[in-house]
């Protein structure tokens, strides 16, 4: 009989890839494959473009529809320069808690989740348990997508999301969208005692940003809509936390670069903002072309995501409640993969142990407490499936 490792064992073994987003994940999903197998689950890969990133689902109990699936994902935010007091890839228990890289965020939850699948194919089912670790959640959730569209190919239709983000096993049933961009000033050089005849691309990059205070003072300022005032911060926010260019402080800079993003209120049209954010652009641009023709601003999107929003009596939120107990409000200010499995025509919560504020922290934790309630939800989960 292969062994059956408990929800700490999963945790430590996966906690044990360094599955860092700029990196691949396939060893991971191997092991996680090959631990399946040895219970008699079969488990479906769907690789990315690159062929260098898989994400894995599973089905145990009978082949119909209305199952129960419990989505995560398997790449982990960055060490790099953190100020770690112990190795990230190795779970150390100290204080109550459980160290490591993802432990929070959310291997301790993926950890849960494979548990829960080899016990539901032992004890038997007669409710569907399937199981979806995704990839590149981390830097835009763009691997949600195609995952989604294999699995629902694939096997039959679930009725039901669970996403194991940490929210301290509370039902968040709402979260903003989100649009990120990379934006490239492209100025025009000249020595900076003749600035007027040179095109300043941090300046003129500058005036860009300084219009994303602008739109925060704007959106801050309008009445919240009944949705819009379920979140905190209450209105759609616009940010730049990257910046980079020029040459030497006596030269017009030639190039600025920097990252730019909203997070949106659900209900609100993405397309809406992309279109203000480019006209801006445009403004901006004709101002520099005037002064010099090969001057632009070039605007690449990064990655685009829904919004969550809350479903009237969802099953998904019913289910999160009747196992927790849980009978509060709780939407976030962050994203999640809810979003794209809600356009897919799921019902969907978000609910896993642990707290988002140590995500992507040095020595990220997730407390003994939490992980043990983590454990008994999937117990009681179980419980309802058979």
């Amino acid at each position: 009989m292969p062994a059956r490792l408990t929800p700490y064992d999963l945790m430590e073994r996966l906690v044990a890839f360094p599955t860092v987003s700029r990196d691949s994940n396939l060893a991971l999903v191997e092991w996680v494959e090959a631990y399946l197998a040895s219970h008699g689950i079969t488990a479906h890969r769907m690789y990315n473009a690159d062929g260098d990133k898989a994400a894995l689902f599973a089905h145990v109990g009978p082949e119909v529809a209305g199952g129960v699936v419990l989505s995560g994902h398997t790449d982990v935010v960055p060490v790099d320069g953190q100020p770690w007091g112990s190795d990230p890839f190795t779970v150390v228990e100290k204080d109550g808690r459980y160290y490591g890289r993802g432990c929070a965020d959310m291997k301790g939850f993926d950890a849960l989740a494979i548990w829960a699948l080899v016990e539901a194919q032992h004890r038997g089912v007669t409710r569907p348990l399937q199981l979806a670790l995704s990839y590149d959640e981390e830097i835009g959730c763009t691997g949600a997508p195609p995952l989604i569209e294999r699995m629902q190919e694939t096997l039959p239709l679930a009725s039901a999301v669970i996403v194991g983000e940490p929210s301290m096993l509370r039902a968040v049933t709402g979260h903003k969208g989100g649009i990120s961009y990379w934006i490239h000033v492209h100025g025009h050089e000249v020595h900076s005692s003749i600035l007027h005849k040179g095109v300043n691309a941090i300046m003129y990059g500058a005036r860009l940003i300084d219009w994303a205070n602008a739109v925060n003072a704007e959106t801050r300022a309008a009445p919240p809509s009944p949705v819009a005032a379920m979140f905190d911060p209450h209105w759609t926010t616009a940010h730049v936390g990257q910046i980079s260019g020029g040459t030497a402080h006596n030269i017009t800079a030639k190039d600025c670069e920097f990252g730019f993003g909203f997070r949106i209120i659900p209900g609100q049209d993405p397309a809406d903002w992309d279109a203000r954010l480019r006209a801006r652009a445009a403004q901006i641009e004709a101002e520099m072309q005037a002064v010099h023709p090969a001057t632009r601003i070039e605007i690449r999107a990064d990655f685009s995501l829904p919004g969550f929003m809350p479903e009237p009596e969802g099953e998904a939120e019913t289910l999160a409640r009747q196992i927790t107990g849980d009978n509060g409000t709780h939407v976030v200010s962050y994203g999640t993969e809810a979003s794209h499995f809600q356009a897919a025509g799921y019902s969907v919560v978000v609910c896993g142990p642990g707290n988002i504020e140590q995500a992507h922290q040095p020595n990220e934790f997730i407390s003994v407490a939490q992980f043990n309630k983590g454990h008994d939800f999937m117990r009681r989960l179980l419980d309802l499936l058979a």
